[in-house]
């Protein structure tokens, strides 16, 4: 089959490579297929329901690799869920009695798209593969292939996805401000909340981030200008358990010597006691349409801290959230590296007629491929047993 349309969308929450990925196949289709129409659908998949399209330009082809510099996504993000019938209804993207694989098969159909790229996390590229085994039940050809956003690191069976890198980069520089606010406040708990409901590599390797900073920072170990005092003091991702009383003398101790703490917490750490606490009281949970819990609206961090600070004896408490910092953030070097390789394997995969995520695939070494929708799932645990994050609880005291 011969491409002649190629759609594109971005869709779940921000994350830093949208930019630069929708960059990457604009920049190589112009490349080894200029005659290729490009389309590029807003909002995710909101647009394909609705049929809110934008031509990609031969001006917007020539000045693409201008988007490698900036984070958020250019043409719009939603979350939408193909196979979430009523709430498709209920935003009004279908009409009642509409089966939304349907709407969005027959909206390719009329754009006569023959390749579809989708740039998500798990739930979108989940929703992808719904789509592409719709149009392959009702003989629709066409070629679906996904790249895989999401700066929890959580997609199996990828090894690393993008905008992840940038993502720890950004919160460490976010938690070397705040931390900073420990000078205006004796004996302060600083709570720095990271995104990551399930997996905790997001929260660790920003911990690592900044404590990697902290080792070559010039302090000059003068009252509160100390190494000590601006490390991570603390650790917690959902996959690791740890013993609340001994840490809490563990946490005062620290308190004690250096007048603060200073904590890095997953925001999925303890939401199972925070949900079972919550439906025991009667509360009602907050969820999203994919059934997630709404993590800002029981605020994990907050609830950390309010269980630590009076056995700690903090004076002050100070919770922060990286999340929407360090996800908006353009693109680093690594992340630059991995899209411009993700990128080029997806347009040489499209042109082949071979759907699947691109990515690492560590299930086949780390190859590089179009991976097949049916491998790909979300939840992947961050392994607390990595080489470098028993280094950092080691060099924390936290073993």
């Amino acid at each position: 089959m011969a491409v002649k349309t190629v759609a594109m969308l971005t869709a779940g929450g921000l994350a830093p490579c949208l930019s630069s990925a929708l960059a990457g196949l604009i920049e190589r289709y112009t490349e080894v297929a200029p005659g290729v129409r490009l389309i590029a659908y807003r909002n995710g998949y909101a647009g394909l329901l609705t049929g809110d399209h934008v031509e990609v330009s031969d001006a917007v082809r020539a000045s693409a690799g201008q988007l490698h510099a900036f984070g958020g996504s250019p043409i719009g993000n939603s979350r939408v869920k193909l196979a979430n019938v009523a709430d498709c209804v209920k935003r009004g993207l279908v009409a009642k009695g509409d089966d939304p694989l349907r709407v969005a098969a027959e909206q390719l159909t009329r754009d006569g798209v023959d390749v579809l790229h989708t740039i998500g996390g798990d739930d979108t590229n989940t929703a992808a593969a719904d789509l592409a085994a719709f149009l392959r039940a009702n003989d629709y050809d066409l070629t679906v292939v996904g790249l895989p956003k999401t700066i929890d690191n959580d997609v199996i069976p990828i090894r690393q996805t993008l905008g992840a890198h940038t993502a720890a980069e950004q919160g460490a520089i976010f938690a070397r401000n705040i931390i900073a606010e420990h000078t205006a406040n004796p004996r302060m708990l600083t709570v720095h909340e990271v995104m990551g409901r399930h997996c905790g590599w997001l929260t660790a390797a920003t911990a690592r981030e900044h404590h990697d900073w902290v080792k070559q920072a010039r302090f000059i170990e003068w009252e509160e200008n100390a190494a000590a005092r601006w490390d991570v003091h603390g650790v917690y991702v959902p996959e690791r358990r740890f013993d609340p009383a001994a840490e809490s003398r563990r946490l005062r101790a620290i308190m004690d010597e250096h007048d603060g703490v200073n904590l890095f917490i997953s925001e999925g750490a303890g939401v199972e006691e925070i949900v079972s606490a919550m439906e025991a009281a009667g509360e009602d949970i907050p969820r999203d349409a994919f059934g997630h819990v709404k993590l800002d609206a029981i605020n994990p961090g907050h609830w950390f801290a309010k269980k630590l600070a009076a056995d700690i004896g903090a004076e002050k408490v100070l919770v922060q959230k990286s999340g929407y910092f360090s996800r908006s953030a353009p693109a680093n070097a690594a992340d630059l590296a991995l899209i411009r390789a993700c990128t080029h394997h997806a347009v040489d995969a499209a042109l082949r007629g071979t759907s699947g995520v691109v990515g690492q695939d560590e299930e086949r070494g780390d190859e590089l491929r179009a991976i097949e929708f049916e491998r790909i799932r979300g939840g992947k645990h961050f392994d607390v047993s990595t080489d470098w994050f028993v280094d950092l609880l080691r060099d924390i005291g936290q073993a």
